[in-house]
């Protein structure tokens, strides 16, 4: 349901700050169509108010029903259903937040001074900022080259879907498709507050679409990358060929073998310059001094226009994320062998829920090499994602998703603004990126501060992905695709490992999930035999993910140590299972929170050695913080106001669960 914006002024700040208004994949159930949900609520005179009594009143009846049956079984759902915010517990907890949060932020604030003696030592890695009287730290290269071209990517979310509506206009889609001399209308659905558009009109809303897309494509590609939209161009046909036109039983494993080959190609040949394809065409570069071939310097010359953007091979790891998606999804549709789904199953198709858009095959004539290079080109998502399925966004051409609404965007946007300036001022008295750059002596600093700077830093490296993820996703929406949210909760706001990445890139979690993980056969622990296979199966993942992120060492010891770190919790689970806790369900809770600043710690120094300062960096952090009694006096108090954090990170998920919402995560 879109958020209640009746109520004033206060109801519209809450309202941008609803799961709903964030991607409505939150508060409506993979499996059910968005429409049927709004519609079903509307249809009983509820708001979003009276959704919330109903979800409370659903865990009571669940609750009740089961204390019938068992008074030990509805313990834990006992303790989820009580509110705690107002109880004295909670109390104790709101006082520890209250000095320790502040406490952090003065702690980075205070070795960002310019009265810092430390400060000459980084200042060079900072710049002006519009703060008065702050310098802003811009050392992160990513963060820095998007805040540089901010202009330019605001002038694309604006022209882009006008271009759009222009080329509508130019190549309009009749009203009313007919077949022969009669006119086919379209067919009423109870779920829906307008007809369902004929398979005629849903096919010329995709031509139309699809066709627009392939040509701002071509265009964005010449733009961006000058000649080596041809290099892009090419590696798309190739993995098309083997997708089509291979015999099906090969298809998986040579796309995954080619793909590969492609990533590591990119890097190890720098993007495949025409000057150096040049040089091997002819056998050689020419001797020093001596005047080099006319293919040599036509090579030369093609490289000397290389677009706003010429690392595109940097840019190109997400791209065959989608040339594999739409391979597979190819694949698997072969395997239908007669009738659609939506007509075996009676589903609209205007109308489908999130998880049958990814699931049920394109038709069998979407598959053109047209739809295909709008797909892995489709300008919003291009270069950052979030990444959608070629099943998906096929669907979302056909038909208009109902989840897209004007309001909903608006304050989308807002929220965008908010985390972008969120950014800014954090970047203007945190100068936790600049002070990592300079190499510091971390002797110099205390424990406290050696951690702290160390968790501001995976603060930066969040925010840094939130708002690019945000702003092309906004582009996305504002254009008529609805992609995945990338992040569901602020990085602080985890405490399990394995549940962590469900909520970070959540978009990339999904792919993993339907192309790797599940195709491996999934895991599960309940034998030694399947134990053993679930953790090859983690290997492979995390291996691939790594790989994709950039091939390095650091980021093949933060995979293995991510699939190290799963271990822990997956073994903690068997050995305390929650059914033999119903009875004693606080002692369950702490049990779990304990666990929790496990997990966090384990995550933080993963992180840090990925994403940050490696294993040496963190080898360097530890034995800083350690290396005097006040650094574990330090560590042991942090690890109790996590302790606190993970109390107010389980409320915040009982109270989402009280209102019908569970994230998994």
């Amino acid at each position: 349901m879109a958020p209640n914006d009746s109520g004033g002024p206060l109801s519209f700040i809450k309202s941008i700050y609803a799961l709903d208004t964030i991607d409505t994949r939150f508060t409506t159930p993979s499996g059910v169509p968005y429409r049927r949900r709004q519609n079903e609520t509307d249809g009983n005179g509820k708001r979003e108010d009276d959704d919330v009594k109903s979800g409370l009143g659903l865990l009571e009846r669940t609750a009740t029903a089961t204390s019938t049956t068992s008074n030990t079984e509805s313990g834990i759902q006992a303790e989820t259903l009580r509110t705690k915010w107002g109880t004295p517990e909670f109390y104790l907890y709101y006082l520890i937040v209250g000095i320790a949060v502040p406490y952090m932020f003065w702690v980075a604030y205070d070795v960002s001074r310019p009265s810092d003696p430390r400060y000459r030592r980084y200042e060079p890695w900072l710049s002006e900022g519009w703060i008065p009287g702050r310098k802003i730290d811009l050392s992160d290269f990513q963060y820095g080259h998007l805040r540089r071209n901010l202009p330019v990517m605001g002038l694309l979310l604006i022209f882009h879907p006008l271009g759009r509506q222009l080329w509508n206009f130019i190549f309009p889609i009749r009203q009313q498709q007919t077949r022969g001399n009669t006119p086919i209308s379209g067919r009423s659905s109870p779920f829906q507050r307008s007809p369902t558009p004929t398979p005629e009109a849903a096919d010329a809303r995709l031509r139309q679409r699809t066709s627009y897309d392939f040509t701002f494509a071509i265009v964005f590609l010449i733009i961006l990358h000058g000649f080596s939209a041809a290099k892009i161009l090419f590696i798309l046909a190739l993995n098309y060929k083997i997708g089509t036109a291979l015999p099906k039983k090969y298809v998986p494993a040579t796309t995954w073998i080619f793909n590969l080959i492609v990533l590591f190609a990119n890097e190890l040949c720098d993007g495949y310059k025409f000057r150096s394809i040049a040089v091997v065409l002819t056998g050689g570069a020419p001797p020093p001094g001596e005047v080099p071939n006319s293919l040599v310097s036509f090579g030369t010359w093609l490289d000397s226009y290389r677009g706003l953007q010429p690392k595109w091979a940097v840019l190109f790891n997400i791209t065959i994320l989608r040339l594999i998606s739409f391979n597979l999804d190819y694949y698997w549709s072969l395997d239908r062998r007669s009738g659609s789904p939506i007509e075996k199953k009676q589903l609209d198709p205007a109308n489908l829920s999130e998880r049958d858009r990814v699931a049920i095959s394109a038709h069998r004539d979407d598959y053109t090499f047209t739809n295909y290079v709008a797909y892995a080109i489709y300008a919003p998502l291009y270069l950052t994602g979030p990444i959608l399925t070629f099943n998906d966004y096929i669907s979302q051409c056909r038909y208009k998703p109902a989840t897209i609404e004007t309001s909903r965007t608006i304050k989308y946007a807002i929220r965008f603004a908010l985390v972008l300036l969120s950014m800014e001022i954090i970047l203007h008295y945190d100068y936790v990126g600049a002070i990592t750059k300079a190499r510091p002596i971390w002797s110099s600093y205390t424990p406290a501060q050696i951690s702290l700077l160390s968790f501001f830093n995976l603060h930066i490296i969040w925010l840094k992905l939130l708002v690019p993820w945000r702003l092309f996703r906004l582009w996305s929406l504002v254009d008529g695709i609805d992609p995945p949210e990338n992040m569901i909760r602020c990085v602080s706001n985890n405490y399990s490992t394995l549940s962590f990445w469900r909520s970070w890139h959540r978009s990339y979690y999904r792919w993993l999930l339907r192309y790797i993980y599940i195709p491996l056969g999934g895991t599960s622990f309940r034998t030694s035999v399947g134990a053993a296979r679930s953790i090859v199966t983690y290997l492979t993942v995390f291996t691939f993910v790594a790989l994709w992120h950039d091939i390095k060492m650091r980021l093949l010891i933060w995979g293995w140590l991510i699939v190290f770190f799963f271990l822990p919790e997956i073994v903690a689970g068997y050995l305390f299972p929650r059914k033999k806790w119903e009875s004693k369900p606080v002692q369950y809770r702490m049990l779990c929170a304990a666990g929790g600043v496990l997990n966090v710690l384990m995550m933080i120094s993963a992180n840090l050695v990925g994403f940050a300062v490696g294993l040496d960096g963190l080898e360097t952090i530890i034995r800083g913080v350690l290396r005097e009694w006040n650094g574990l006096i330090f560590i042991l108090m942090a690890s109790g106001i996590l302790f606190v954090g993970i109390q107010v990170m389980f409320e915040i998920r009982s109270s989402e669960l009280r209102k019908g919402i569970n994230l998994k995560c």
